[in-house]
């Protein structure tokens, strides 16, 4: 669902797919995901299961001094939990094309697209929603401040979604008061319809971030899986 921001850093995009028509509001169902023109890379990568993060993430100790809105007036009921060396929330996908223009992720495609992201890649260009699997932490606020828990640009991120599990990094900020956000090519790998107003997930789908663990450089994927498998093996057999 298309979100109102109030910063032109994590401005929301549009993605044109020539597919049939689905509804004008919320979230499409799968039966109907809009197919993308190319995967990213495996839903299922690496050896480490979403069974077992997601047993290890049941409960909540929360983080958050207040919680969060999934879309702009809906009401707040999404907390930031903590365990051990990570944060996470459970909430909707909403899809993120801002950055580098590409095919699906342009002004031509979406009014409200912002060719812009909080964080570079290490050469100073603009993320690519279209090619790298990011996702999209709420503005600093009194609800919660990402960077007193070691959660910036470039921190490890693994998104959960039924079985399928997506290694990703943080690459842009959100609206202070709604969480639930990730690019277009998170959506893709995940099987997830990544148009911007028809796309995205309702609900069930997992945020999992790695305290003070960076991916380097931020734009590449392969070093977040690399990353990402080895700090996940960890985090499960922390007590």
């Amino acid at each position: 669902m298309l979100r109102t921001r109030p910063l032109p850093l994590a401005a929301l995009c549009g993605a044109t797919l020539l597919v049939p028509a689905l509804p004008a509001l919320g979230h499409a169902p799968d039966a109907a995901v809009e197919r993308a023109p190319h995967r990213v890379s495996s839903a299922r990568e690496g050896s480490v299961r979403a069974a077992d993060l997601l047993r290890k993430l049941k409960g909540c100790t929360r983080i958050s001094h207040g919680r969060y809105r999934s879309d702009e007036g809906r009401p707040a009921t999404i907390p930031v939990c903590g365990k051990g060396d990570a944060v996470y929330w459970k909430a909707d996908l909403d899809i993120d094309c801002d950055g580098r223009a590409s095919r699906h992720c342009s002004r031509r495609t979406d009014p409200t697209f912002t060719a812009m992201t909080a964080y570079p890649d290490s050469k100073g260009r603009q993320l690519s929603s279209e090619r790298l699997p990011y996702v999209v932490i709420p503005g600093a606020s009194r609800i919660w401040r990402p960077a007193a828990y070691g959660i910036r640009g470039g921190t490890l991120a693994v998104v959960l979604y039924r079985d399928k599990v997506q290694y990703a990094v943080v690459g842009d900020v959100g609206p202070k008061g709604v969480i639930g956000e990730a690019s277009y090519a998170t959506a893709v790998s995940l099987g997830i319809n990544p148009h911007p107003v028809r796309g995205g997930a309702p609900t069930d789908v997992t945020y999992l971030l790695f305290k003070n663990t960076i991916v380097r450089p931020i734009e590449s994927h392969a070093a977040a899986v690399a990353l990402g498998e080895t700090r996940a093996r960890k985090f499960l057999g922390d007590n």
